[in-house]
């Protein structure tokens, strides 16, 4: 069988740096994965390079086109316009993972016919009594390989009873080594790994299958995401290996906390980690870009408002920490009131007109702009958020 990997199927320029983020539709953008975006936008222009936009939605059940929009939504207001993929398309053909799905049976079947995965017949009944016994006896491994090495005989008996076979990656037994420009590197002992599930029983790919495979096929350079997917990295690496592909260079950035020291999701945290909530609020994109880059970056203990050029021409992974970053929404509010400031009378007016109109204050027709300038200069330099325009000028507008 042909290599799937020497047809190519992305023509790009040659070394060049190309990097992605690749959310979930799942729900809103929230503040760690814009983090991600806005890390891997700097980094790719600070090198003349790519920044694609990669739609993961292996999660059918879960994935709609309502979270991919506003995915765009809050993407396009921060300024993060990416160079290929999203809604823009781009030399990869399609940059979502739910339309490429030959592409993935392509490298399974090399997969297969090699010897580096093999069909699982395990019925969840015995995944269950698997996981109580590994529970038992204190190991991290909730398969067994029981189906490692089947005979023709055994495969036709679990065919002849209906059974739907999912697809294993085969663990090597040697140490698998990851590197790491952030975190260093480290060797994986194969003995803390199973053998992964990297296609469904129900004939869908998984995540770690599709995430290594689109890398290499869209000729990704670096992958700069959160270090929750540190576990990932060396089952995607495996794969890579098997198939013969290009392993990207791999940065893992700490995680987002709150003030007690725990991660920043939406499950805890609900819409205080939406980056929309922030943009309905009246927070200017500028306020959050600066907020957002120092989770995790910092150029020097000095400089605290950075634009978005200086962010090019500063930003390096080498300036990036290794433990969390705590979330302080005090310090989000201080930066959005001193970029509120820094907008002139006119600017400033223009931007709390919608929060007039949404209050009913105000009709479609603007009226008086000289008269409405005049109440923006009155409330000067009190405003933390475009909102807050809306209590503290109301009664200009029900005494008139």
């Amino acid at each position: 069988m042909k290599n799937v990997a020497e047809t190519p199927r992305c023509a790009v320029a040659p070394e060049t740096v190309r990097v992605r983020m690749a959310p979930s539709p799942t729900g809103y953008l929230h503040i760690g994965g814009a983090r991600t975006a806005l890390f891997n936008y700097l980094f790719a222009k600070h090198h003349n390079g790519k920044f694609i936009l990669r739609i993961d939605d292996t999660d059918t059940a879960r994935s709609t086109d309502a979270s991919m929009r506003e995915i765009y939504t809050a993407l396009k207001w921060l300024g993060l316009e990416w160079d290929e993929g999203g809604d823009e398309g781009g030399p990869c053909g399609s940059y979502v993972q739910s339309e490429r799905k030959s592409i993935y049976d392509g490298y399974v079947a090399q997969l297969l016919e090699s010897g580096n995965a093999y069909h699982c017949y395990c019925t969840p009944e015995e995944l269950e009594e698997i996981r109580k016994e590994a529970r038992a006896n204190k190991q991290t491994r909730s398969y067994d390989g029981r189906y490692r090495d089947l005979t023709p005989e055994a495969v036709q008996r679990f065919v002849a009873e209906g059974r739907k076979p999912a697809v294993r990656i085969k663990i090597p037994d040697t140490p698998i080594r990851v590197d790491d420009l952030i975190l260093g590197s480290r060797n994986i002992d194969p003995a803390t790994l199973e053998d992964e599930v990297i296609v469904r029983s129900n004939g869908m790919p998984n995540y770690n299958l599709t995430s290594i495979i689109d890398d290499a096929e869209m000729q990704i350079t670096h992958v700069i995401r959160g270090t929750e997917h540190l576990n990932n990295t060396p089952k995607q690496i495996v794969i890579a290996n098997a198939l013969g592909l290009n392993v990207p260079q791999f940065a893992h950035i700490p995680l987002v906390l709150d003030s007690g020291g725990r991660k920043m999701s939406k499950r805890h945290h609900g819409d205080l980690v939406a980056v929309n909530r922030y943009r309905e609020q009246g927070y200017l994109p500028e306020a959050m870009l600066n907020f957002v880059v120092r989770l995790g970056w910092s150029y020097d203990d000095k400089q605290e408002i950075f634009s978005v050029d200086e962010l090019i021409e500063k930003f390096d992974l080498e300036r990036v920490g290794k433990s969390g970053s705590v979330f302080d929404i005090k310090k989000l509010e201080w930066l959005n009131s001193h970029y509120i400031d820094q907008l002139d009378i006119a600017a400033r007016t223009d931007a709390v007109i919608p929060f007039w109109q949404e209050e009913g204050l105000l009709n479609n027709s603007i009226g008086d702009r000289e008269w409405l300038e005049g109440i923006v200069e009155a409330v000067g330099e009190r405003l933390t958020t475009l909102q807050d325009i809306v209590p503290q000028t109301s009664y200009f507008f029900t005494d008139a």
